[in-house]
């Protein structure tokens, strides 16, 4: 894929726009492990500690990148990631009271680091797929996208918090992704090249089943909060 292409740009801002819907956790995480620190050691502890995530993230990535060219791991990773689009739907309370504010500058910047590796899997694993074994596009995805999360994180989730058909937005390309790696496993491309109507309608279903079974049980979610304060 040449860095100048259509192609190229797209998936760049797939990857930026993937790792933005799925990292409003770990932005929180960032704010609660700098929470007890001066105003101007906060500041440090968030830039230092973004810096180690970012690059621990990068490396965590291109080796999920090349680890996705085993023969079957394509599929296991887009089967995870069906299972992360549907749990971006559905996990509406996520509980950070484990995440403990450090004391001292060394301390924040390493439980920001710890805290962002421990929950960064599933970025890790929809990057790596919407890279298509790309490392420039893993590397400048990452770049833009991490800070972006740190620095715009409380404006994001006003955003989601705003316009839930975000999440929605996020889980359909989710899928996406996840359906195209499916269909990319080298024992199934052959067939899916060869019968492209069949491969869309594949995509298509996992999209559509992802987007219903996350709405119900979304749905039935509320309504069970609902019956019990009522």
């Amino acid at each position: 894929m040449e860095t100048t292409t259509a192609e190229f740009f797209l998936a760049l801002i797939n990857i930026v726009f993937l790792d933005l819907i799925l990292a409003g956790d770990n932005a929180i995480v960032i704010g609660l492990a700098a929470r007890n620190l001066p105003k101007e050691t906060q500041k440090k502890a968030i830039i230092y500690g973004t810096a180690g995530a970012v690059i621990l993230r990068i490396i965590a990535t291109i080796l999920v990148v090349w680890l996705l060219n085993i023969p079957w791991l394509l599929l296991v990773g887009g089967v995870l990631l069906i299972g992360i689009a549907y749990k971006l739907m559905t996990d509406d309370n996520e509980d950070h009271g484990n995440i403990k504010a450090g004391k001292s500058l060394g301390a924040a910047i390493r439980t920001i680091i710890v805290a962002d590796a421990a929950m960064g899997l599933d970025n890790v694993i929809a990057v790596a797929g919407a890279a298509k074994h790309n490392m420039i596009l893993v590397t400048l995805g990452l770049l833009i996208s991490v800070p972006i999360v740190v620095w715009g994180s409380t404006l994001f989730i006003k955003l989601i918090n705003r316009f839930p058909w975000i999440i929605y937005v996020g889980s359909a390309v989710l899928a996406y992704t996840a359906s195209s790696m499916i269909t990319e496993e080298k024992h199934f491309l052959g067939y899916f090249e060869a019968h492209q109507i069949i491969k869309y309608l594949f995509i298509a279903a996992i999209i559509i089943g992802v987007l219903t079974a996350g709405h119900l049980k979304k749905r039935s979610a509320g309504r069970r909060q609902s019956s019990s304060q009522s």
